[in-house]
């Protein structure tokens, strides 16, 4: 049976989920549209609970699991981008609790407090995967990671992330204790080029809000570090400057 309604329980189901914060948290699942972000849904481990296929346009085997075709005018209404091969799977949501993370000696990882905008967190997310970043930190705890644009821009890269949320003082714990090198983003005297510092050893480089930077809670607690430019001006995109540095680290320990 095709599902061509859009009054069907299951099209306004997954319409809330695409739609509503709460909703999507409160039922502990999440939706990923397209073959290549499903594909790293499965083989990262999580839990799919259902798909949404419209065989006209997926020209893929079906994936296991429960299935409900759906036509192309439902996928057009629940679809939330364009070109993503008729799937989208619903599935279960991971609780990690950054106590869980054990970084290696020579491990990096990004520090973003208070992300703004979900397709910059998925940009960045894309970056860190990219360059072989060991873990994402959140330092703000109304960030969902599962919203639909976080995954859509990070192109599936959220599922193969060590991803965490924590509150700035338990981050601060967390790196002291494992003996980090804090790197902070604060535009000061001290601030030493990006290129000056050493990655190779365990590091942690935060970054803050485009608006306003890190928050007073991290000065002086790290070495002031920035990406130097040329230009007139002073400041680059949140994910631009991730990715920057990001890729700094990499350089750094392929020498």
């Amino acid at each position: 049976m095709v599902i061509e309604s859009f009054q069907n329980e299951k099209v306004k189901y997954i319409t809330k989920l695409l739609t509503d914060n709460r909703f999507r948290k409160k039922s502990g699942v999440f939706v990923v549209e397209g073959q290549q972000e499903n594909e790293r849904a499965q083989r990262y481990g999580f839990e799919p609970v259902e798909f949404f296929i419209c065989e006209n346009i997926f020209q893929q085997k079906l994936p296991e699991g429960k299935i409900h075709l759906i036509s192309d005018k439902v996928y057009e209404k629940i679809a939330y981008r364009g070109g993503s091969e008729g799937i989208i799977g619903i599935y279960k949501t991971r609780e990690s609790d950054l106590s869980s993370f054990k970084p290696k000696v020579d491990s990096t990882v990004i520090i973003v407090e208070g992300v703004e905008k979900p397709g910059n967190l998925g940009a960045i997310l894309r970056s860190c995967e990219a360059f072989g970043i060991d873990a994402l930190i959140v330092a703000d705890g109304k960030t969902d990671f599962y919203n639909p644009n976080v995954i859509r821009s990070s192109v599936g890269c959220l599922f193969g992330m060590e991803v965490f949320q924590a509150e700035n003082s338990e981050t601060l714990e967390f790196l002291q204790y494992n003996r980090f090198n804090i790197y902070t983003t604060i535009m000061d005297e001290t601030a030493e080029d990006l290129y000056l510092r050493d990655f190779k050893q365990r590091s942690a480089i935060l970054f803050g809000t485009e608006h306003s930077g890190l928050s007073d809670f991290w000065i002086g607690k790290g070495k002031n570090t920035l990406i130097p430019m040329a230009g007139s001006i002073d400041s680059l995109n949140l994910s631009n400057a991730v990715a920057i540095t990001c890729y700094e680290t990499l350089k750094q320990k392929k020498r």
